[in-house]
């Protein structure tokens, strides 16, 4: 999950990283590699704490399926999930969003209703407002519920 940050006077890549307890590549990989970090521009960066993420420091040696299979998750929505393609390089040090167990993750898709997500993870349309923050039904939103 991503909040955003408005940039402030003498912030840099690496104070930036340090406030959000993540690395400069993981700032680079949600906006892109060309940053422009003028005062008032904003960022998106991870959220600090999640009822619904672990952060994963890779290892040397890792691979997405590797990771995936470990986390009983698929690798292809976990590639997904953080902005990657499933056959995309990964390197030590990077960091990963990596569901916790108990978490029912779902990625929309064109032509998604809200009531057709709620019966997929067989809850309410309201439980699964109440544990999203915004629901927009856009293609590729991350849609969550957390049943434990």
């Amino acid at each position: 999950m991503y909040d955003t940050y408005v940039i402030e006077k003498n912030d840099t890549i690496d104070t930036i990283s340090s406030k959000f307890n993540t690395s400069p590549e993981v700032i680079y990989q949600l906006n892109g590699y060309v940053l422009d970090l003028k005062p008032g521009n904003t960022l998106v960066v991870p959220r600090m704490k999640s009822d619904y993420f672990d952060y994963y420091i890779v290892n040397k040696g890792d691979s997405l399926y590797k990771i995936a299979q470990n986390n009983n998750i698929d690798a292809d929505l976990l590639a997904q999930l953080n902005g990657i393609n499933k056959s995309d390089y990964i390197y030590p040090n990077q960091t990963l969003l990596i569901p916790r167990a108990g978490s029912i993750l779902y990625i929309t898709a064109v032509g998604d209703t809200l009531s057709e997500i709620a019966k997929g993870f067989n809850v309410s349309v309201d439980k699964l407002i109440s544990q999203n923050d915004n629901i927009y039904l856009q293609p590729e939103q991350l849609i969550v519920y957390k049943y434990k």
